[in-house]
């Protein structure tokens, strides 16, 4: 596991250089396929040594982290055009990636808190440094608190689990059984909020919105899946108490997706409409991973990647969008079919995927989290069929506001992508739809 660190690593003085940028991107990609082929997977933990070691999970999501930031330095290409600290940035996002990589490798809980925590600093630098509006500060100030404040009970049970059992090890650890009730709590809020459940999700549309294009999609795609990796890690040490109270989180978390899709319908922001959308794809993840079944546990994972790189697309259309007329609003973007019509395409092929819609891995992940969510109850049927529709329904409602419709009269040209962002989207959707094809690696 080491050896792919120290190539992260060893690309930082390669930032330095003056022109390093494509140089480190095409890095970074060639690692990606480097670390696709050779690393093996199985069930069990392996490539173990120096704390480091990958299982089933970790082996895709650090796989979805490089893939991400590869494609965060494509995206990010008005940095380097108009030369605003550029190998800055790419420090920045190096730094990022060796965070994740570093938290999803870890094999101890101790360490793996530690990188999740210290993977918030670069994002937010990120935020503070290339974000658009005088308002990220506040965005920044949000993301901050709500984590940290959330986090730090987890620390101080971490310790307390390492005085119990002497050992923070994931395949040592064992049940407390039926402990005290706050040790549980303070065990799951961390990763709830960085989720975010619903009632502490206002810190996502905040940073979502106020992020500049690689803050956003490596938000969406990777760091909303730190927390639900770490709770598919410490369900083990509080699996008895989940029995008990694990209904609870479930019921909000369900009911919360669908309160959030009805305030997805009322947003006039593409950008804050994506990030709501998340939220609303996210309850159904912590449902799945609440029933604490094998169904729920991989649906979860397969839904996690697929929103990864669905959400994260999504947000490279509406940066695109963006760049060309400097607003967000959809009461400016709309009718872009008439100026943007290749691009119509790929706004309906991403669209069609954030609703599930086959062959994309959204529809593997949300099949599966349907079979364990009503495993579990079949009363939760109710939730889900009003979670499934009207994710259906703000997907199309964004679709055909932008694409449809007059166009704005301030805007008087026909405009095509660069080749860079056709790239850029294609890698997005395309594994996206390929993994389909590959269900059973999800459900071996």
């Amino acid at each position: 596991m080491l050896k792919y660190l120290f190539m992260i690593v060893f690309l930082i003085p390669l930032c330095l250089l003056k022109n390093s940028w494509w140089l480190v991107h095409s890095m970074m990609f060639l690692f990606g396929f480097l670390f696709m082929i050779c690393c093996y997977s199985y069930c069990d933990f392996n490539m173990v040594g120096y704390y480091f070691g990958i299982d089933y999970f970790s082996f895709s999501l650090i796989l979805l982290s490089f893939w991400i930031c590869s494609l965060m330095i494509t995206a990010s290409g008005s940095v380097y055009f108009s030369s605003y600290h550029s190998s800055f940035f790419i420090f920045m996002v190096l730094i990022l990636m060796i965070m994740l990589y570093c938290s999803f490798a870890s094999l101890n809980l101790l360490s793996f808190y530690i990188f999740f925590e210290s993977s918030l600093v670069p994002t937010l630098l990120l935020i503070l440094g290339w974000g658009y509006q005088p308002e990220r500060l506040q965005a920044g100030v949000y993301l901050i608190f709500y984590t940290l404040f959330a986090s730090l009970p987890l620390l101080l049970v971490l310790f307390y689990v390492y005085f119990h059992i002497n050992t923070l090890y994931f395949p040592l650890l064992i049940d407390f059984g039926s402990y005290y009730f706050m040790f549980y709590v303070f065990m799951i809020l961390a990763f709830l909020v960085s989720m975010p459940m619903f009632l502490v999700h206002l810190w996502l549309p905040k940073a979502h919105v106020e992020a500049p294009i690689s803050g956003s999609m490596i938000l969406a795609g990777v760091l909303l899946k730190l927390g639900g990796y770490g709770i598919f890690r410490v369900m083990k040490v509080i699996s008895f108490l989940g029995l008990k109270f694990n209904y609870f989180w479930l019921s909000l978390g369900l009911s919360g997706g669908v309160i959030v899709s009805f305030i997805c319908f009322r947003q006039v922001d593409l950008k804050s409409l994506i990030a709501y959308s998340s939220v609303a794809h996210m309850s159904k993840v912590i449902g799945g991973l609440m029933t604490m079944n094998w169904w729920g546990c991989i649906g979860s994972l397969s839904l996690m990647i697929g929103h990864g790189l669905c959400s994260s697309g999504l947000f490279c259309l509406s940066n695109i969008i963006y760049e060309r007329l400097g607003s967000r609003s959809l009461l400016i973007n709309k009718g872009m079919i008439n100026l943007m019509p290749s691009l119509s395409l790929w706004w309906f092929l991403l669209s069609s995927s954030n609703m599930a819609a086959p062959p994309s891995l959204n529809l593997v992940g949300e099949f599966s989290l349907l079979n364990s969510i009503i495993s579990w109850s079949s009363f939760t049927f109710l939730t889900l069929i009003f979670l499934s529709f009207f994710s259906a329904v703000y997907t199309l409602y964004m679709y055909s506001y932008s694409q449809h419709g007059s166009y704005y009269a301030g805007v008087y040209t026909c405009s095509l992508g660069y080749i860079r962002e056709y790239h850029l989207l294609l890698l997005h959707w395309l594994p996206l739809n390929i993994l389909c094809l590959k269900g059973e690696y999800f459900f071996i």
